[in-house]
């Protein structure tokens, strides 16, 4: 249909180096205290988006790694490695949910088999034509098999609040999941301008700090026994 370009693949190199850049080489670490803002509401969202991969994870290969290795291990490890990441110039390398989709499609659990995939990943990252080849693959295919995984991942974690018995007849419940949905699938965004301030949360931010708050503020609902 004309939409994948071979000319690109074709012009790459067999053996291309990814660009890799020294930390501190080219400029000053400096504190920005706007930076900090703007980054806080991104770990909440990071580390309720890792807790909550841990917790389709668990349901998914049947074992509580809450307790082996640990959340805290987990989530000191997941930070470690994005910081690591990011000063060598590359991605987040945060938990993503395209995998735990994988995961669940192909019922395969091995760390082996996940270990050599990544070795198999960082091998292919040297090899241009290959980076070449997966660029050209067309949007709307990398569309549809998105629909699958995370399709995936909130069918999991539907799975998940059955399972949990979360009641949603409550009042409460309720108005903290209504407001989470709202705020992420609506991409609402929050802006903060002041003296020396320019602090804007938008999207799945906003919808984790929004949950965090309105679960600490809202009172717990009374049981009554007939």
């Amino acid at each position: 249909m004309g939409l994948v370009q071979f000319e690109a693949i074709a012009k790459a190199k067999w053996l291309q180096f990814p660009e890799v850049y020294i930390p501190f080489k080219d400029y000053t670490p400096s504190f920005h205290l706007g930076l900090v803002l703007v980054l806080i509401p991104i770990v909440f969202v990071t580390v309720s988006e890792h807790i909550g991969h841990q917790m389709v994870i668990n349901k998914i290969v049947g074992r509580n790694f809450f307790k082996d290795p640990g959340l805290d291990k987990s989530i000191i490890g997941d930070g470690v490695s994005t910081m690591f990441a990011s000063i060598i110039g590359g991605p987040p390398s945060t938990t993503y949910g395209e995998n735990i989709g994988v995961l669940a499609i192909t019922k395969i659990y091995s760390v082996y088999v996940i270990g050599g995939a990544a070795v198999i990943a960082i091998v292919l990252g040297f090899v241009g034509k290959f980076t070449a080849l997966v660029s050209s693959i067309p949007t709307p295919v990398m569309g549809g098999v998105s629909i699958l995984l995370f399709g995936i991942i909130a069918a999991s974690g539907l799975r998940m609040l059955v399972e949990s018995e979360v009641d949603f007849a409550s009042n409460r419940n309720l108005v903290i999941a209504s407001v989470i949905l709202v705020i992420g699938i609506g991409n609402l965004v929050f802006n903060l301008k002041g003296i020396g301030i320019n602090l804007e949360i938008e999207g799945m931010a906003l919808a984790a700090l929004a949950g965090i708050i309105l679960n600490l503020i809202l009172p717990k609902e009374k049981s009554v026994e007939n």
